[in-house]
């Protein structure tokens, strides 16, 4: 079997990830009150390649994820997404990406209680070896991410789970599926965001609720916002998200 560093030789050119930030661990007092980040400091660094902590309604799933742009995910941060989370992790693509790469739903009757659009799991075909390590997790997302990869280059079944985002994004759904796409479109990027459930490091590895996730983001200088914050700065902005950017009105 092919090593990763093997592997990782025969990526194509433009599928190989240039992003180096990585997030590093450090010292904090605890917070006196909570607060979310600024949404514009929040979208600053995600478009620099960082990774945001984004909280749902603490109504809906109360859980907090990591969201990255796809397109430049390196394999050390994909491996540090793996570490922090529950591990499944998935990458969120519009529908009509979706349809183009011949990616169908993973089955015909959504029974999820959220109605999260999972669909057939893929590999990219090409510098990979089984699909689930975190160089090939990674490459498999900078290429879905890629406007000029094609179907014939990915396996399915595979290792990472595409979820389709619904048209309108968080206006429509507020959900983590769709904050992921907008992110990458208000960041001018690839509308192709991974995300995954952050867990706490215990032995029951429970999920993050608010307050956990704040100290999670504190400590590795991650910044942390919620899905209402995205909602509302759409609200502001005012033209709508068209073909992966932000639209003139």
């Amino acid at each position: 079997m092919a090593s990763a560093a093997t592997a990782s030789t025969s990526e194509p050119a433009e599928l190989v990830s240039v992003n180096h930030w990585h997030p590093k661990s450090r010292d904090v007092p605890p917070r006196t009150a909570f607060a979310f980040d600024p949404i514009e400091d929040a979208l600053e660094a995600f478009a620099r390649g960082e990774f945001l902590v984004v909280m749902d309604d603490e109504s809906r799933e109360n859980e907090g994820d990591l969201i990255v742009a796809a397109s430049g995910c390196s394999t050390e941060q994909m491996a540090w997404m793996i570490k922090h989370t529950s591990g499944y992790i998935c990458i969120a693509l519009p529908g009509e990406r979706l349809e183009e790469l011949q990616i169908p739903m993973m089955v015909p009757q959504n029974e999820e209680r959220h109605r999260t659009a999972y669909t057939v799991t893929v590999d990219y075909k090409h510098g990979t070896t089984t699909g689930i390590s975190a160089h090939d997790r990674a490459l498999t997302a900078r290429a879905l991410a890629l406007p000029s990869s094609t179907p014939a280059d990915f396996t399915r079944p595979g290792h990472l789970v595409p979820l389709r985002a619904r048209t309108g994004g968080v206006l429509t759904r507020r959900g983590h599926t769709e904050a992921s796409v907008d992110l990458c479109r208000l960041a001018g990027l690839a509308p192709a965001g991974l995300l995954c459930e952050i867990v706490n490091d215990d032995e029951q590895g429970s999920m993050s609720r608010r307050d956990e996730c704040r100290a999670f983001a504190d400590r590795w200088g991650v910044k942390m916002i919620n899905v209402g914050m995205l909602v509302d700065w759409r609200r502001k902005l005012g033209p709508a998200l068209q073909n992966g950017h932000v639209e003139d009105t």
